[in-house]
């Protein structure tokens, strides 16, 4: 239990340190809402689980989820070892990954963080909740060759991971240009002013984000996969409450109305 609570907190710090890396590069860009209404969409989330096994899986585990716990989501065992198992064939197994942290720290100069809670981690209470950071990071890659993977991501510039869902989206690229700044008088800034398609994908612009909010919303799931019944017995519990003051409320006014 000790070495598991030590794993977790290392994969909450160095998601963090991620987080704060990005902070300090001074990223300007406003993070779009992720679509709430998905986390309690099965076939959104049952979509979005199919996106992580294929897309994310590979290099990023999910160390503290269990194949079996997508049960949750309305699969069975079989859909899940038929669809969703690629790395072991124990469906109660966890979600890990045979990459080797000394290759991927060459390949992509950091260890790629465990995604099991990624979506709390990244929250920003002055930008949005982790949910929200995801959604926009994974839909503002664009092309940059001055990179070591050819990749640059508006959420979090100079970041080391490629765009690995560039086939879904297709490649774009970002359009800058100068304006004055408003803190210097005399100077230019570097501002972003959109991005320009340079060649399709398999998908089209709405199609990509829908699916970027299933896989989004499997992400936040998987981080707490018993939320939803946390807020329903939550109701439950204030209307119980309520109900219960009103009866203590009367049997109080009861027991003391004889007396002077």
């Amino acid at each position: 239990m000790k070495k598991l609570i030590a794993k977790l907190l290392t994969s909450l710090c160095m998601a963090a340190g991620l987080v704060s890396g990005a902070n300090a590069s001074g990223v300007g860009i406003e993070w779009d809402k992720f679509p709430k209404d998905k986390m309690t969409d099965m076939a959104a989330l049952q979509n979005g689980a199919k996106l992580f096994v294929n897309y994310c899986l590979n290099c990023h585990s999910a160390s503290y989820m269990r194949y079996n716990r997508m049960r949750d989501l309305g699969l069975t065992e079989a859909q899940i070892k038929s669809n969703l198992m690629f790395a072991t064939d124990k469906v109660g197994g966890l979600m890990t990954v045979s990459l080797d942290p000394k290759q991927a720290k060459d390949w992509f100069g950091a260890l790629p963080p465990d995604l099991t809670v990624i979506a709390r981690s990244r929250a920003d209470g002055a930008k949005g909740s982790g949910a929200d950071y995801l959604y926009t990071y994974l839909r503002t890659f664009y092309r940059d060759d001055s990179k070591a993977t050819g990749w640059n991501n508006m959420a979090f510039p100079t970041v080391a991971m490629p765009n690995v869902l560039w086939e879904l989206q297709g490649q774009r690229g970002a359009k800058f240009g100068e304006q004055a700044d408003p803190h210097e008088h005399g100077k230019t800034v570097h501002v972003f002013q959109g991005f320009e398609q340079l060649t399709p994908g398999k998908m089209d612009t709405r199609q990509f984000d829908e699916s970027i909010g299933d896989l989004v919303a499997y992400l936040q799931w998987m981080g707490e996969p018993v939320q939803s019944q946390r807020f329903r017995l939550g109701i439950w519990v204030l209307l119980f409450l309520g109900v219960f003051s009103v009866i203590t409320w009367r049997l109080n006014a009861s027991f003391w109305k004889d007396v002077k």
